[in-house]
Order: structure tokens, then sequence, then C-alpha cells
């Protein structure tokens, strides 16, 4: 059983008193029922055993990290808590220069594969009304990075526990991972990929069931820009817009017409697509505004069409607005790449999938609009990214992203076993 340091979040001296229900990981270590090991026996025998002996930990990590989420680049006390568990079984980890996340190296040896969990929560209230719930107000692990955290846990302590490794594995915690820019950046400033082969992640999926991993090669989820423009006209009265420049009327010209431009400007086969999340402008119903704000994200799954989007949205707005007299401010932020797994990777990770679990546990997955950055890892060495089930098979399947999504512990070992499976496989 791993003991650790169960400080709560802000307790740096560890003086305070931890009540059960809120660590759920003691000095004592922890006491609660394995999850199911979907995996069970199919080695290595070093991993079986580790998971037979600790496999409770993981649900107590995961369960501790969920009840104390924090934000991105907060992570202070989540990062204690990494750091704890991996000093505990000999290893040395290294607390990133901003003060959260920590890069670990398993094994020795030239060959080096990166695994990669991401440690940060959600700004988003939680309404499972589970015993181990959010109990920071309006923050949540509702994107399961508890899950992700705990699962790369777990692999560290599994491998830690080996004889002997084919090679190194570096372990990534990332912070910050939900924010633009993110988190992979610093990791990547800090050294983070230095050496690295090929680096690996995995993320919850809960359109899949627990023990299935959904993989593909080429684009698995789209670049995520941010496009914010700001109108300003002399404003006047309503009766009059031939006197001002109308700027709800230019406003109305980019909302329709600037995705319009894009679909004809852009392969359709890139998957480009503008969508607008915000627009402000004005209070009174007779009154012309002065300046008016229109926000959204521009999302591609094509690289050479990403570098492309920027100059392209610039003159595009540019021409649009020309006729309408109103001035304007673009602010057009570019936020992760595609995450374009290659092909020798994914073959890689779906053998590790396979060794894990057995080949009925592989399965296909859709490309998503939605961003991640792991992908700025795969714009400086080769890997994959897959999505690992987490629906229990029974009831709805909650999405990411919503204050009531909960996922199948059963997971937990299932993601170990992959993470270390696919790094072996790596190594080989």
């Amino acid at each position: 059983m791993t003991v650790l340091d169960s400080r709560l979040p802000g307790d740096r001296d560890g003086s305070a008193p931890v009540e059960a229900l809120d660590a759920l990981i003691t000095a004592d270590g922890v006491s609660m029922a394995h999850v199911t090991d979907l995996g069970a026996g199919r080695g290595p025998f070093w991993l079986d055993e580790w998971l037979e002996r600790a496999g409770s930990d993981l649900v107590a990590w995961r369960r501790h990290i969920h009840a104390h989420p924090e934000l991105a680049r907060d992570e202070f006390a989540t990062t204690e808590l990494i750091g704890a568990v991996l000093r505990s079984a000999g290893l040395q980890p290294e607390v990133l220069p901003g003060g959260t996340g920590l890069i670990c190296d398993v094994g020795s040896g030239p060959a080096c594969v990166a695994l990669r969990a991401d440690i940060d929560a959600l700004p988003l209230p939680e309404a499972t009304g589970l015993p181990y719930a959010s109990t920071v107000e309006g923050v949540a692990h509702s994107c399961g990075h508890d899950a992700h955290t705990a699962i790369l846990l777990g692999a560290a302590m599994a491998l830690s526990s080996a004889a002997e490794l084919p090679g190194r594995v570096r372990l990534i915690f990332q912070p910050a991972e939900e924010v633009m820019p993110g988190g992979a950046l610093d990791v990547i400033a800090a050294g983070g990929l230095d050496g690295v082969d090929r680096i690996f992640g995995l993320h919850c999926d809960p359109r899949l069931e627990v023990g299935l991993v959904g993989s593909r090669v080429g684009a698995l989820t789209s670049a995520a820009d941010l496009i914010e423009l700001r109108l300003t006209s002399p404003g006047g009265h309503t009766s009059r817009p031939h006197l001002t420049a109308d700027l709800v009327h230019a406003l109305g010209v980019v909302i329709t017409s600037l995705p319009a431009v894009l679909s004809r400007r852009v392969d359709p086969r890139s998957g480009t697509v503008l969508v607008w999340g915000a627009v402000h402008a004005g209070q009174a119903a007779n009154a012309v505004p002065q300046d008016g704000v229109l926000r959204g994200t521009l999302r591609t799954a094509d690289h050479e069409v990403w570098k492309a989007l920027e100059p392209l949205v610039s003159s595009s707005v540019e021409s649009l607005l020309a006729p309408t007299g109103v001035g304007f401010t673009l602010d057009y932020r570019r936020g992760v790449p595609p995450l374009v797994g290659d092909e020798e990777s994914t073959a890689v990770l779906r053998a590790g999938v396979g060794a894990a679990l057995g080949d009925k546990s592989l399965t296909g997955t859709d490309q998503s609009s939605g961003g991640e950055d792991f992908a700025w890892y795969l714009e400086h060495t080769s890997g994959a990214f897959a999505r690992l089930g987490v629906w229990s098979g029974a009831g709805e399947q909650c999405d990411l992203h919503r204050p009531t999504f909960q996922l199948d512990e059963r997971a937990l070992p299932v993601g170990v076993r992959v993470l270390v499976h696919t790094a072996l496989a790596a190594l080989a």
C-alpha cells in the first residue's frame, strides 16, 4: 500500500487535520475496494502484481483529486500530491518552473518514450451528488483530468516496480490544458521533450464503454483559434443611419458573411468551421451604438489550412467592413494545432492496447472539432493519442464539460495497462 502526504489544498505545512471524507488518502494508506481489473492476468507479472496490491490507490488518488480540483496554473496541491506519490517509489520528479506540473523519468538508457496526463480542472460547478464531489465552489473535474492523473500515477508506480525496463519512460504531468496558451507549451519550454522519441496520451471518452480504446491515424482533434472583433462607430440616431456608420448592421454582415466567405476560400474537406459564441452592442432601440464586440472560435483539422487562416480572416474582415465605414480591431489568437497522430505511432499505441486488453478492445474513433493541446507535442516529436472508454454501458452517456459528468472507475486500471503496454511497445 502506498503511504503518502495527504495535505489539503493550501496546507503547505501539513498541520491541518485531514478529514476522512475530504482526503480519502491518509497516513495509514487507503481502505477501499479495488475496482474490477478488466485486463487482469495479461502481464507482465510486475504490472499484475502492482494492480492487485495497490489498485485501490488508483481509486483513492482519483477521488481525492476530484474532491479538490484546481484551475489551470493553480494546481499546487495536486502537484504536491503527485510529487509525494512519485517520491514514495524512489523517483525524482521535477516541478515545472511555473510551480505546477511535474516531469519524471523512470528507467534508464538512451531510448525514451513519454506519457502525458493533464491535471487541471474546469471553472464549472459540479452536480453529480457523489460523496467525493468537488469541495471547491464553481470548480470541477468535469473533463476527466482527475482520472488521467491517477492513471499516469498508477503507470508510474507500476513501471517503477519492474526489475528492469528496456529504456526510459518520461512521465509528464501537465498543468493548464484547459486554457490557451496551454501548459503543453510550458512543458516544451522546460525541456520536457528533450530526448523523447515518441509521446502518447489518453483522454476519457463517455461515448465509449469501459474496456474500449479508440484511435485513428491522422487528425483526431482540430485546431482551435479564438477570434475577437471590436467595432467602432461615431454612433447616432437610428432615424439617420446615413449620417453615421451603422455598427449593428456591420456586425450582422460579419456574423453571416465571414463563415460563408471562409467556406468558399478553404477546402471543404479540411473540416474548417467558424462559429460565433458572443455578440454585444448597444442598449437603446433608437440609438446606433459606438462600439460592439464579436467573439467566436475557428476550427480546422488540416494543418496547412490552419497556418493560412489568420491572414485569410484578416483580409476578409477588412473587405467585408470597408463599405460600412465602421472601424475595427481584430484580435486573432492562435490556440492549438490539429492533433495528428502518425501511422507508426498509432500502430505502436494499438499494439499496446492489444497487449493490455486484447484486440477486442480496439476500436476506431471519429475526428472531433474540439481542441487538445497534446497537439503541441506532436509539433516536436512523433506520437499518438487515444480515447479511453469510461461509460459503464448502462444509463446516460453524459458528455464532457458538463456539471453531471461521471466516469466508471473500472477505466482506471484499464488506462494504467494501456499506458504501460504502449510504453513497452514503443521501447521494444
